[in-house]
């Protein structure tokens, strides 16, 4: 009898371990979590600046800070640069890119190192008025024309979003509250996140989608970029001993990938026969960047990958750049 309940509790104890090895695998295989959080949108960016900090040390740097934004500083204690660990955005295209929101509108969840005193005390001081919706306050400040707002979700964590209804942010907080389900998100997100290579630092998923002219064509010195509305384009930047850079295009069709890779391809040609008689500090750090670059086409998908180059990466990531911008 006592064989038996040994074999039984040997049993349990495997099944839990078994459950709990999966649990482990489908959250790493899993969106991260403010990634998760945002509500439907046109197109997603991601990036992750735990590693890259402790690569550049960006946050080291001493930097002249906008007037506003020291002020942010002073009366909440948050430093971007230093504070912010991840950052997640939904971008909202606008029906009416002549309204105060412009052609785009975002989303936005943010975690890092908060003083959750010192901010809310600095959000009462700013908002116009307050909101309370599933148990958290919803802080809503004016800014030229459009309504940002503002929710402390957690300890760690805030949403922001500048959309002109409160759809947006009231989704947030409804994600929030089923966050412990590993594969819950938007349809964006659900439909090509398996499409973002693992363990990538940076990526952004979605359509171009913006008013570039009546025909909805780029032109870059004169070439011309066959990019349409039906495209969906997965970019990643990942470290393996250097910083990949991947973009993906899928195609609405094999021949419209065709046109792309072939477009882009003669845009990095011109950019590598220009190289030679360019000057300036930064002139030395974009060769090797556009000596890596290849393209692919398979299908309707094209790919352009790169490998960024160290020194470029630190100019890229300098703090004055990581200001938040006005909104």
């Amino acid at each position: 009898m006592r064989h038996r309940r040994t074999k039984i509790t040997l049993v349990v104890v495997a099944v839990i371990l078994v459950l709990l090895a999966f649990a482990v695998y489908l959250r790493k295989k899993a969106p991260p979590e403010a990634a998760r959080l945002l509500p439907e949108s046109d197109g997603i960016v991601y990036i992750n600046l735990r590693p890259l900090r402790a690569a550049t040390h960006f946050d080291r740097r001493p930097v002249q800070h906008d007037p506003e934004y020291q002020k942010f500083i002073d009366a909440t204690g948050i430093q971007f640069e230093r504070d912010l660990d991840e950052a997640a955005f939904a971008l909202h295209r606008m029906a009416n890119p002549a309204g105060p929101n412009g052609p785009v509108a975002f989303s936005e969840v943010f975690t890092g190192h908060f003083d959750g005193r010192r901010l809310t005390k600095f959000l009462e001081s700013e908002a116009a008025s307050e909101e309370t919706y599933a148990g958290h306050t919803i802080y809503s400040i004016p800014n030229e024309g459009r309504t940002v707002r503002v929710v402390l979700l957690g300890y760690d964590m805030v949403a922001v979003s500048n959309t002109p209804t409160a759809e947006q942010i009231h989704s947030i907080l409804d994600r929030y509250r089923s966050a412990a389900l590993p594969f819950s998100g938007s349809t964006l997100l659900g439909d090509h996140y398996q499409d973002v290579p693992l363990l990538s630092l940076a990526w952004g998923i979605g359509q171009i989608g913006l008013p570039f002219g009546d025909s909805g064509d780029i032109h870059i010195l004169g070439v011309r970029l066959p990019v349409t509305f039906d495209s969906t384009f997965i970019a990643s930047l990942r470290w393996a001993g250097a910083l990949h850079l991947r973009i993906e295009e899928i195609a609405p069709s094999e021949e419209a990938a065709a046109a792309s890779a072939d477009s882009v391809q003669t845009l990095v040609n011109l950019f590598r026969a220009a190289q030679p008689a360019a000057s300036g500090p930064d002139a030395a750090d974009w060769k090797p960047l556009l000596d890596s670059i290849k393209i692919e086409h398979h299908k309707d998908h094209a790919v352009l990958r790169a490998t960024l180059p160290n020194a470029l990466l630190e100019k890229m990531l300098n703090p004055e750049t990581l200001q938040p911008p006005q909104r």
